[in-house]
């Protein structure tokens, strides 16, 4: 949770028609709804909120706004509930998305709870390993990778590369023959699966960059080129659809499409895909009115799915592997676009509120901007606010979803936020804030 200083507070009227109902009472303008805040998250005697027992005006005293504050125990509870779920289902290994957000303390925080970590670049490795993840315990994907990653990935002894291009069989069998080992590796696949989901999120359908095609015939032909280099192993399929879905047919689709292709392998090469990665994007509630999947029953349905269909296509039922992101990282945000940009570019919507204390006043109809020399500077575009915001208040968004500190910039050369967590009351530093010295530090001429 991220608290947004409301002093001076840009609330403008919005004279079109909103997307989110009228309040009906203060009440109701003050609640925090369940589905979207953390489990923790309550008004104190004052009215304030509080977040993992910590009032959020201390949390801003101590460390200034914009702020990223994190309810541990929440985070942790999320964790263990994919973990179970996915696990019950027949996973080997359920991996937290580390683009969703990754510090040291948040990487073993998850791995403490029994999830892998899947890294997306060589500094998100580089976190991962110095916060003392195992190697084998990640997972590392990407659609280009460098040759210094693919090294420094096998140097660690990832447990599994993900293959995105023929370009990447030829670098990684490279990097594992010169280093004497033999990397286990998955083929990902794009399988032409819509998801019901924004385009720029959407990530199975054929025109797109990632993964190798199905229709075209370069999925099967990656796994030939595999089986015939003795530093590769390869353990399975991988498959993404996209990113914020709350209908589970998409991966029902997905997996009954990737079973298809795993039988087509072992009936024309005699290989067996013992292991399935179906991939995460599952959606998370930003509004009251969102309504995200129940992560048991997913899990159960996408396992028996596969089984089933492996037990038609008369192969065996390979181990299942999945990576939820934004569905265990639940955070609240304030400020612009440098350190919230989901606004501008996904045309996220977010839940809002008073935070400082509760307010009798009218709701009115809000837009909160952020601070930066852009119109499309906007942190929530349709929001009930009372009508009597001022100076020195504080707001708090929730739920700001994947990649919000991920993606955070230097824009107008604004040091990028803190992150802190809560736990029992207590504050604890994940990430301190930068500060312009910092920023200073980068430029040979000041």
């Amino acid at each position: 949770m991220r608290a947004h200083p409301a002093g001076p507070l840009h609330a403008d009227v919005v004279a079109d028609h909103a997307s989110v109902a009228r309040p009906t009472s203060a009440d109701e303008l003050n609640r925090l709804s369940p589905a979207v805040w953390p489990t923790g998250a309550h008004r104190n005697a004052d009215g304030a909120l509080e977040i993992g027992g910590v009032d959020v005006r201390d949390a801003v005293s101590a460390f200034g706004s914009p702020l990223f504050l994190f309810d541990e125990d929440d985070l942790r509870t999320r964790a263990r509930r994919y973990r179970t779920a996915y696990v019950d289902a027949g996973a080997r290994l359920v991996y937290y998305a580390a683009k969703a957000f990754l510090s040291t303390t948040v990487a073993r925080w998850v791995t403490e709870e029994g999830l892998g970590i899947d890294v997306a670049s060589g500094g998100e490795l580089a976190v991962a390993l110095r916060a003392g993840v195992p190697g084998d315990r990640l997972l590392m994907h990407g659609n280009n990778k460098s040759m210094a990653e693919i090294e420094a990935a096998v140097e660690a002894g990832v447990g599994r590369i993900v293959i995105d291009s023929f370009e990447d069989i030829v670098r990684i069998a490279d990097a594992a023959g010169r280093a004497g080992v033999v990397q286990p590796v998955l083929v990902r696949v794009t399988l032409g699966v819509g998801a019901h989901t924004r385009v720029f999120i959407a990530t199975a359908h054929e025109d797109q960059k990632f993964g190798l095609s199905v229709a075209s015939g370069a999925a099967e032909e990656a796994v030939r080129r595999i089986a015939k280099l003795p530093s590769l192993d390869l353990m399975g399929l991988h498959s993404h659809i996209g990113s914020q879905i709350f209908d589970a047919a998409g991966f029902q689709v997905a997996a009954a499409r990737v079973v298809t292709v795993a039988q087509r392998i072992w009936d024309e090469q005699g290989i067996e895909i013992e292991e399935l990665n179906l991939g995460g994007g599952m959606g998370i509630a930003y509004l009251e009115s969102d309504d995200p999947l129940d992560v048991p029953d997913m899990a159960l349905q996408i396992g028996d799915i596969v089984g089933k269909e492996c037990a038609a296509a008369g192969i065996p039922m390979p181990a299942l592997a999945f990576e939820p992101g934004r569905a265990i990282v639940d955070v609240s945000v304030d400020g612009g676009m440098s350190d919230n940009i989901r606004t501008a570019l996904y045309d996220a919507e977010y839940s809002v509120t008073l935070a400082s204390r509760a307010s009798k006043a009218e709701p009115v109809l809000c837009r909160v901007v952020g601070k930066h020399c852009e119109s499309g500077d906007i942190v929530v575009r349709d929001a009930w606010l009372p009508a009597d915001i001022s100076p020195g208040d504080l707001l708090a968004v929730a739920a700001t979803g994947a990649y919000c500190r991920s993606m955070a910039s230097n824009y107008n050369y604004l040091p990028r936020p803190a992150v802190v967590s809560a736990r029992a009351g207590e504050l604890a530093v994940v990430l301190r804030r930068e500060t312009l010295d910092d920023l200073l530090q980068l430029d040979p001429g000041a």
